[in-house]
């Protein structure tokens, strides 16, 4: 079955951009983290409500402020809290160079589709299911970031003090899983568009041998 070049533009084009898109939305957004504190009696405690992105903590009143160190400038830090600050600054690195290597691939995938090129295909196939996996880890640090902080936020404050805070993942989260879900699928397409290439021109070239 012939390569229908179009269709394929189309579809890798609407995925790859639908990708980066999410990608961006997400990293730019600041509803990864929501902490709902409307349950509590005290009409004052329902304003300490927030919700939080990659880079900033902002309240129901659009009122932001940038992360900050949450246990202090002081440099006696405990285990765990070290950790936690590590992850923090591990998926504010990875999930942006990923933006970097859906963009690269982007324009790889338009050359090697311009070209048809399968080693070119391959490449961007390569690249862009590296970009996946670093999609994934950074996705994969940060909830377990928030599940170590939660940790913390408990062994300082107590159960008891929190036990009427709802705590959940926003649509942010859900838009970098999108992003990843999409990313995947463009670089199993162009993976599998240059086998197939390959074996079309491989067998282009033996009928041109045998005759």
């Amino acid at each position: 079955m012939e390569l229908t070049l179009s269709r394929l533009a189309a579809f890798l084009a609407s995925f790859g951009l639908l990708s980066f898109v999410c990608l961006i939305v997400a990293i730019g957004s600041d509803f990864w983290y929501i902490i709902d504190t409307s349950k509590r009696e005290s009409n004052k405690s329902a304003s300490l409500s927030s919700h939080s992105g990659l880079w900033r903590t902002c309240n129901f009143q659009d009122q932001c402020q940038p992360f900050m160190n949450p246990f202090g400038n002081g440099g006696n830090f405990t285990d765990s809290q070290r950790h936690i600050l590590n992850m923090q600054a591990t998926f504010i690195v990875l999930l942006p160079l990923s933006v970097i290597v859906l963009f690269i691939g982007g324009m790889m995938g338009v050359m090697s589709i311009l070209a048809r090129a399968h080693r070119l295909l391959l490449a961007t196939g390569l690249l862009l299911l590296s970009g996946t996996v670093i999609t994934f880890t950074g996705i994969c640090v940060y909830v377990a970031y928030s599940a170590a902080a939660f940790r913390e936020a408990v062994c300082i404050s107590g159960r008891k003090t929190l036990e009427d805070i709802d705590i959940y993942f926003g649509w942010s989260l859900a838009f970098a899983a999108i992003s990843f879900i999409t990313e995947l699928i463009t670089a199993i397409t162009f993976l599998l568009t240059s086998a197939r290439l390959g074996q079309l021109m491989r067998r282009d070239q033996d009928r041109y041998l045998a005759e």
